[in-house]
């Protein structure tokens, strides 16, 4: 790091967000509104803000656009409706727009398709008035020193066609909304025929290119995904074989009944935040069945007719590895090498699969990835993980004016709606607000 003179002249924004999925777009509309709402006030300013994005336009979990899935949030879940439910960002006024609203009523439902929220997400992208850079990455934070501190971050962002030079914002703080990262298996690396369920339309629509015959895929894992990619590939593969392999005796359904999802609440942020470490961990041990490893009731049901109706005609394609384990995939040629291994009786199978499937999950991002050799400015509690305020700002050292808040991968400190729409809403409200009260004490003139 090295200390720079003030340049009254280059623009600085007020935050500049990395990453630009459903969280920094919720940001990104709360910082709108804001703006909007501003008194006329002389001297008076409104939050500036940039956003960068590696796609290279707006895209969410479109790999898992199935045309059944449905969501399983609430639309008034959406980026607006629990901070200001009379936003013109909403669901609803969405459905508006699109002349749908009173057929979505007509249906009775509080939980609209995969495909329609995401055209949603779409269009409120699209409608924001934000300063967004698409097809961008970030290869680069750069701290900035103004009088023995931190007070500045610039961000470097590399072109991912390769086509331009390197773009640079600087930012009195940072949002890092990068959303999760796929996990695979130890050994295991993806490629066209061993696939993460994020990429799994993309991958199965060119299987069906250049292996229409396909005979056999291996799915693994036990939650919703994994269950929703059973049954796609059962239904879009009428000559194969779906084999689910799943560490229990048969799929659980998600606990969605309104107590238990109390802990989505808001509110809940507050209670997990002040527990006790030891109480947080009950609270995600208790709770995990409302999200981690569980399926739609519905689902389940369809997928267990399909079996026993199997068996009636004697004709088993969706077979239910329960019990059971993957403990090596290997490409051979055109196929998959699957060993499936019992995990009671430690019995092998080999089964010789056109296409693997891995629904294992994600993981949390780590700032750190991002931050570089300022990553070492976090303070991290025993565990290792980095300590976050109640505002989501990383507790940083004494000598750092300039903020940096997370958008995910503070399920430790915030709970098990951390990585997840319910709060999205409420949570971009609370960092503008952090955001706009530090920058009223350094700058009197912003006035939020």
């Amino acid at each position: 790091m090295s200390e720079e003179p003030f340049d009254g002249d280059r623009s600085i924004h007020d935050l500049v967000g990395v990453g630009f999925g459903p969280s920094n777009l919720a940001l990104a509309i709360a910082i709108a509104e804001h703006n909007a709402e501003l008194p006329p006030t002389p001297g008076t300013r409104p939050a500036t803000a940039a956003f960068v994005e590696r796609q290279r336009g707006f895209g969410w979990h479109r790999g898992m656009l199935l045309e059944d899935a449905t969501m399983q949030v609430s639309f008034l879940k959406d980026l607006v409706t629990l901070r200001n439910p009379k936003s013109d960002f909403s669901f609803l006024c969405y459905l508006q727009s699109r002349d749908r609203l009173i057929d979505f009523i007509n249906q009775k439902n509080f939980f609209p398709s995969r495909m329609e929220f995401h055209d949603y997400l779409q269009w409120a992208a699209e409608l924001v008035d934000g300063d967004v850079t698409y097809g961008r990455e970030v290869v680069e934070i750069r701290p900035v020193l103004r009088d023995g501190e931190v007070a500045w971050f610039d961000v470097v962002s590399a072109d991912v066609t390769g086509d331009a030079g390197p773009l640079v914002h600087r930012a009195r703080n940072l949002v890092l909304g990068t959303g999760l990262t796929p996990r695979l298996p130890d050994g295991v690396t993806a490629d066209d025929r061993i696939w993460h369920t994020r990429d799994l339309l993309p991958k199965a629509e060119r299987l069906k290119v250049e292996a229409p015959s396909a005979k056999r895929f291996v799915v693994v894992g036990a939650g919703q995904s994994a269950a929703e990619a059973v049954d796609y590939l059962h239904r879009e593969f009428p000559q194969a074989e779906v084999n689910a392999v799943i560490t229990r005796y048969g799929y659980s359904p998600a606990d969605d009944s309104a107590f238990a999802n109390r802990i989505f609440d808001p509110a809940a942020v507050d209670d997990y935040f002040a527990a006790p470490a030891q109480v947080k961990q009950m609270m995600l041990d208790y709770h995990g069945n409302t999200n981690y490893s569980v399926v739609d009731q519905e689902l389940i049901e369809d997928l267990s007719r399909r079996v026993y109706q199997e068996k009636v005609r004697g004709e088993e394609r969706l077979r239910l590895l329960n019990v059971s384990k993957v403990t090596e995939a290997v490409r051979l040629g055109d196929k998959v090498q699957t060993v499936v291994e019992s995990m009671i009786s430690g019995e092998r199978q080999v089964l010789e699969a056109d296409a693997v499937v891995f629904a294992t999950g994600y993981r949390q991002p780590d700032p750190a990835a991002l931050l570089g050799d300022f990553a070492a400015e976090c303070r991290r509690d025993e565990a290792g993980q980095v300590v976050v305020a109640r505002d989501y700002r990383i507790d940083l050292g004494p000598r750092v004016r300039a903020g940096v808040y997370l958008q995910g991968g503070t399920e430790h400190t915030h709970g098990i709606s951390s990585s997840l729409l319910s709060n999205t809403s409420v949570r971009s409200a609370e960092i503008l607000a952090s955001v706009v009260a530090n920058a009223e004490v350094r700058h009197p003139s912003f006035i939020g």
